[in-house]
């Protein structure tokens, strides 16, 4: 795993001063402490930095292809290329090292932009061809590895895999866009379409970018996408042995490495699966590591221990407590842009406890937005049964008047929390969906913005990019269209970018065997009864699990990385809650309803409420704004 940054003139071409790709590659030296690298080319440089998985000794990036004529910069792991290579080689090609940065090189060769439709893994990176003088930039499918891009006022184009290699150019702008601030509001991230500075763009998720000194900057191409659309025949047996060959394919891709390599082990279904497959393929006890909390109920710690336990890994285990919440400012610093899932502090945790013992573990992100694992896509597709069978007018005018004024009852038994699934039954699909995603609906986040903040927003909508998103869905139900929500929007924007964040932070490499994208591909296809049976998500996966997993494991309530944040801000950290109000920095901004937040917090202290999403959101908005300088 690596960091990678580079230079490259639009409209002219001016010779790139070797300095300052350094510098852009030095403030990502986390992402690789191995090893450093810039090359440079009239118009163009490259930069590097490594860390060392495969071929160890050898694979020094920037890398020329043997016929000199490309130049790369990559950040990830092909799992195929060893497949690839022979296949290459059988063209006549001839390789002088044995890694897979080179097998990317000799691909670009021969299949130019099509070459990332063959590569199996995780992938940014930028290749220049020298010849044609043009730059080509890709990611991989799902966005697992990260890259940053913006014109600088020289007309250059600057990229990075985080923000911070670009703020190390001197000609970057450090202007928030208000946009950002409403999305950010809205998901508790700033999602892949935006970046909380203006003029800063995030390459898609399976998009390539080509770059010519002659011409403008272009509009990103995407090469792949995910389709709901079909649906596997066959018995429900043969499926689950398919399945069971696409997961063993998966783990046991992303276990070469050259260099100790382990899992993270939360004892959840979709780690526990991980860490069964990778102890069928080992010689050796496999390492395993997880995070529990000083919060009885939501340390999963003893999960993790039995499952450790069944497959008899290298276990170990350590504890967050609430004052460890110093690291704030740590965590505010390994993101750039704001990130307000608290369960970045554990999974930073996890890393560091890994780094201990390996430099690769594997995880079990992806599952639940491939096989339908998270409440909200099960409401979701039953909802949207119901919408069908609920004339519009008694919808939004009847369910609707209801649900605005039901009160909100974060205390009563769930079955009795009725003001949100009224409120979402009311709305089309697409705003009920974002009503589960958001960590604020719309008026719950315009009440606390100042009239300077909703004038500049004017019609603007967080929701409105992830409704265009879903209503061009390919799909056959409402569940599919939750899921392909999950994984274009909400996987790229929260999940990997936290993985990617924290594990980097530590140098280390993560990597998601549940996310192949054959099988999720494969999952995809799943008739809608494998995949949810009554409110049981992942169906067909943990059916298929039997064989490896108990059921107090495969069936236990989902219980997800929680964070005990609403106690800890009730307690320890209610300080931090009170202060929020009065931050000088966001006061600078102009943004919030400063009164308001502050009895926000004191509703939330005397228990009065649950706010801690939005005192979290805002502490965590603070500490970026600081960190950047933007405010």
């Amino acid at each position: 795993m690596c960091g990678i940054a580079g230079l490259f003139h639009c409209g002219t071409i001016k010779p790139v001063d070797p300095s300052r790709v350094e510098r852009m590659t030095d403030v990502l030296a986390h992402r690789g402490p191995d090893g450093a690298g810039v090359w440079t080319a009239p118009g163009v440089g490259l930069g590097h930095r490594r860390l060392s998985i495969i071929d160890v000794a050898g694979s020094p990036q920037p890398m020329h292809s043997a016929s000199e004529r490309l130049v790369i910069t990559f950040n990830g792991e092909i799992y195929n290329f060893r497949d690839l290579r022979k296949e290459l080689e059988a063209r006549g090609v001839k390789f002088r090292t044995e890694g897979d940065t080179e097998v990317i090189l000799a691909a670009y060769e021969q299949w130019g932009a099509e070459c990332v439709s063959r590569l199996n893994g995780m992938f940014a990176f930028a290749i220049y061809d020298q010849k044609r003088r043009e730059l080509f930039l890709a990611r991989d499918r799902f966005g697992v590895k990260p890259l940053f891009y913006v014109q600088l006022s020289d007309g250059s184009i600057a990229f990075a895999s985080e923000l911070k290699g670009l703020l190390a150019h001197p000609l970057m702008r450090r202007e928030a866009d208000p946009r950002a601030v409403e999305d950010y509001m809205a998901w508790g991230y700033v999602p892949d379409h935006r970046s909380i500075l203006k003029g800063v763009q995030k390459l898609p998720a399976g998009h390539t970018l080509l770059l010519k000194h002659d011409s403008p900057l272009p509009q990103p191409q995407q090469y792949w996408d995910i389709s709901f659309a079909d649906r596997h025949k066959g018995k429900a047996k043969d499926l689950e042995a398919e399945l069971l060959h696409h997961l063993q394919q998966a783990v046991t891709s992303r276990m070469v490495s050259d260099v100790p390599l382990g899992a993270f082990l939360s004892g959840g279904v979709d780690s526990s699966s991980v860490v069964a497959f990778m102890a069928e393929a080992s010689r050796q006890p496999v390492k395993t590591c997880s995070i529990g909390f000083d919060v009885t109920s939501a340390d999963e710690t003893g999960y993790a221990q039995q499952v450790a336990r069944i497959f008899g890994t290298d276990h170990n285990a350590r504890t967050v407590s609430a004052d460890q919440f110093d690291a704030i400012d740590t965590i505010a610093g390994m993101f750039d842009e704001p990130f307000a899932d608290a369960s970045a502090l554990p999974t930073w945790r996890v890393c560091q406890l890994a780094r201990e013992t390996v430099t690769v573990a594997l995880s079990g992100d992806g599952a639940d937005e491939a096989f339908a694992g998270y409440r909200r896509q099960v409401f979701h597709a039953h909802e949207e049964r119901l919408r069908a069978l609920i004339p519009d007018p008694v919808r939004r005018n009847v369910l609707g008047s209801l649900g605005r004024i039901y009160p909100k009852a974060d205390w009563a038994p769930r079955p009795l929390r009725a003001k949100t699934t009224l409120l979402s039954l009311a709305g089309s699909g697409e705003e009920g969906y974002a009503r589960a995603l958001s960590f604020l609906p719309p008026e719950g986040r315009f009440a606390n913005y100042s009239s300077d903040l909703a004038a500049d927003l004017g019609s603007y909508r967080a929701e409105q990019p992830l409704y265009d998103l879903m209503a061009k869905a390919p799909m056959r139900s409402g569940l599919d269209q939750a899921q392909y929500a999950d994984l274009k929007f909400w996987l790229p924007g929260d999940i990997l970018t936290k993985v990617d964040r924290t594990s980097m932070a530590t140098s280390l490499e993560a990597r998601e065997p549940l996310l192949d994208h054959r099988l999720v591909e494969f999952a995809a296809g799943l008739p809608e009864g494998l995949r949810v049976k009554g409110r049981q998500g992942k169906w067909l996966l943990k059916k298929a699990m039997t064989r490896y997993l108990p059921d107090d494991i495969l069936y236990r309530p989902k219980q997800g990385f929680v964070t005990p944040i609403a106690d800890w801000l009730r307690g320890p950290l209610a300080g931090k809650a009170r202060g929020i109000a009065k931050s000088a920095m966001l006061a600078r901004t102009g943004w919030f309803d400063n009164a308001r937040i502050a009895a926000i917090a004191e509703d939330h202290i005397a228990a009065r409420a649950d706010h801690s999403r939005l005192l979290w959101q805002l502490i965590m908005l603070d500490r970026s704004l600081a960190r950047l300088g933007i405010a």
